[in-house]
């Protein structure tokens, strides 16, 4: 199963995305592949990762150095094999980073290899957690062509609900296939009524409500990972539903 999240800045989609990862370990549902496809990449730093490399760092070194890749091995098989490399294999989870936007040279040839690679590493995971940019970057280059479920975070406001819903627009235009798409408030307000008319504009499903919660507002404070959040918190039960 493919699970996306994608929201705005600020509206807390890296920690929900991660907190999904935490749960399916906590589950033991099966093996997960954490994806972070946003160029402001810190889900590594919110699982508690450290030394985590991207894959443009290699794409942009195999496009400027193609002298590196070994005599005799196709650049296939070198990508394959740096890709493993960075592959950071943690403790109930793996994860891959992206990375941000290549540079101006071409890539074309490398992604259509990349795509390729990464369709088949996706395949030796039950459930693959995908942390987005609102502007869906790596889905837009068709690297990851469909998923399961795309989550749509917002905050309770009315700029997070308009960002929410070109989101949703664009995942459209740029035909991502989804099985379901669903809006997530976070940092919710008790009454979400003068929102109402925002959120219907969206034509999303609310999938859920979660209020602001001190305790995860202090962990990014103190850049601690979502596995110290105890089972018995609300949100962390509120993301065990959905997970």
């Amino acid at each position: 199963m493919i699970i996306a999240v994608a929201g705005k800045g600020g509206t807390g989609k890296t920690t929900l995305a991660a907190l999904i990862v935490k749960a399916l370990k906590s589950k033991k549902a099966g093996s997960v592949l954490a994806i972070d496809a946003d160029p402001n990449a810190n889900l590594g730093e919110v699982l508690g990762v450290k030394n985590v490399s991207s894959i443009v760092e290699i794409v942009d070194d195999i496009s400027e150095n193609s002298e590196s890749i070994p005599k005799g091995m196709t650049k296939d098989r070198y990508l394959d094999m740096k890709i493993q490399e960075i592959l950071n294999e943690e403790e109930g989870f793996d994860l891959l980073s992206m990375g941000r936007p290549e540079g101006p040279g071409c890539y074309c040839f490398i992604n259509n290899l990349l795509r390729d690679l990464i369709a088949r590493l996706m395949k030796n995971y039950d459930y693959i957690i995908i942390d987005n940019e609102a502007g869906m970057e790596h889905l837009s280059r068709r690297l990851v062509r469909a998923v399961d479920r795309l989550f749509i975070v917002s905050d309770s406001t009315a700029v997070g609900m308009r960002s929410a819903a070109r989101i949703s627009r664009l995942v459209d235009e740029l035909k991502i296939k989804t099985k379901e798409k669903a809006l997530i408030v976070n940092k919710a307000k008790e009454d979400l009524g003068p929102l109402q008319k925002e959120i219907d504009k969206t034509e999303l499903k609310v999938k859920a409500t979660l209020p602001y919660d001190n305790t995860i507002e202090n962990m990014a404070l103190h850049g601690k990972p979502v596995f110290s959040l105890k089972n018995d918190n609300i949100i962390a039960k509120k993301i065990e539903e959905i997970a």
